[in-house]
């Protein structure tokens, strides 16, 4: 009775941290839309050439610009106005800051994962090493 309590627990909790994550992952999203939204907005009204702050902004943002782009928002992923090498500059960081964060967490998390699973003890899978390797 207590360990199908145990587990009816362990399930719960892991239902819990799933549900946390996915809301977690949509309010993320639907805040970044939005500053890519205003950002856009703002970048449209400026009459200032854009420079390396204002790149660095846009390329952090523009692979996150693909949601608006697919539900029909015009957006603006580069700034025709801008200062040159300056702004592509901030541009390039501002793209391969955001693929770093992005895949550096993925596969940070992926490693993790990892590790705790060869951290299982073979006495718990039920398995012998040649059988699960």
């Amino acid at each position: 009775m207590a360990q199908t309590q145990a587990k009816a627990r362990l399930l719960a909790q892991k239902l819990l941290r799933i549900l946390l994550r996915t809301l977690t992952v949509a309010v993320v999203a639907i805040t970044l839309g939005w500053v890519v939204q205003r950002s856009s907005t703002s970048l449209d009204q400026g009459t200032a050439p854009a420079g390396f702050a204002c790149g660095m902004l846009h390329g952090a943002l523009m692979p996150m610009a693909m949601p608006n782009l697919l539900i029909g928002h015009n957006v603006s992923i580069y700034a025709p106005n801008n200062s040159g090498r300056l702004y592509k500059l901030g541009y390039t960081a501002g793209v391969n800051a955001c693929g770093l964060l992005f895949f550096g967490f993925f596969f940070w998390r992926v490693n993790r994962a990892r590790k705790e699973l060869q951290a299982v003890p073979e006495s718990n899978t039920g398995c012998g090493p040649a059988i699960c390797r």
